[in-house]
C-alpha cells in the first residue's frame, strides 16, 4: 500500500459512482456531488471510519456526517468525549473543529441507494489504506458497521476470518487497535439496535485506549 497516496477530490475511478455523481449534481447544483475529504485533525490519535456520503448529509455538504440523520449521534458523542469543539455539525462551513480526531470514509463517493458493490469499496481501499498508514503507532480507528471493519481490515492487510466484526470490540492490528461499533443510521438509532449507552460505551473504551498510548509514549 502507498502511504503517500493523496486524497483526490476530482476522483473518477469507479464509472458507476463517476456517472451517478454527474447525475446527482443536475437533480442538485447546489450539493457538493464529489468526493468527500476525510475532515479534523491530520496528526489525530482517532480516526472515525463511515461508510459513505449520503445523498443529503455529506454529499450535499462535503463535510462527513454532516446534514443527515446518521451525523446526530456521531457529533453528539464526540463532543461529549472532547473530541469536538460542539455537538452538531451543521455545515462545512460551522466553525466546528475535531480535537485529537478525524473521521473519513471507506467509501468517498455517494452510491446509488447508499450501496456501494464490492468493486468500489475495493477501488477505494488504496485511499483508506493511506490514511491508516499514515496514522502514528498507539492511533484507534473506530470503524462504524461491518463494511467499514472490513475495509478497515482489508486496507491494513490482515485476513477478514482473523477480525471477525462485532460491536464493541477491539482487534490489534499492527501498531493500531481497531474497534467496532454498529453504524449511527436513522435505522440502528430507530431500532434501538444502537442506542446512545451503547455508542457512550464504545467511546469510553476509545478514550482509555488513547490515554493509555499517550501514557505509555
Amino acid at each position: 500500500m502507498d502511504k503517500s497516496l493523496k486524497f483526490d477530490p476530482d476522483c473518477r475511478r469507479c464509472e458507476r459512482l463517476a456517472s451517478f455523481l454527474d447525475d446527482v449534481h443536475d437533480r442538485y447544483p447546489d450539493y457538493h456531488a464529489r468526493p468527500v475529504a476525510a475532515f479534523g485533525d491530520p496528526d489525530a490519535r482517532f480516526l472515525v471510519v463511515g461508510l459513505a456520503p449520503g445523498m443529503h448529509g455529506a454529499n450535499a455538504t462535503g463535510r462527513p456526517f454532516t446534514g443527515d440523520h446518521a451525523g446526530i449521534l456521531l457529533y453528539e458523542t464526540l463532543y461529549k468525549h472532547g473530541f469536538a469543539s460542539r455537538p452538531e455539525s451543521v455545515s462545512a462551513g460551522d466553525g466546528l473543529e475535531l480535537l485529537n480526531c478525524r473521521i473519513t470514509n471507506a467509501v468517498k463517493c455517494l452510491p446509488p441507494a447508499n450501496k456501494p458493490v464490492g468493486s468500489e469499496i475495493n477501488e477505494c481501499n488504496a485511499y483508506l489504506a493511506a490514511e491508516l498508514l499514515n496514522l502514528q503507532p498507539g492511533s484507534v480507528v473506530l470503524a462504524l458497521g461491518s463494511i467499514a471493519h472490513r475495509a478497515c481490515v482489508r486496507a491494513l492487510g490482515g485476513r477478514q476470518k482473523d477480525f471477525a466484526f462485532a460491536h464493541d470490540v477491539q482487534h490489534q492490528l499492527g501498531t493500531l487497535t481497531l474497534v467496532d461499533s454498529y453504524h449511527c443510521s436513522r435505522y440502528n438509532t430507530q431500532t434501538r439496535r444502537l442506542t446512545a449507552d451503547m455508542f457512550d460505551a464504545v467511546f469510553k473504551r476509545v478514550s482509555k485506549l488513547i490515554n493509555d498510548a499517550s501514557a505509555a509514549t
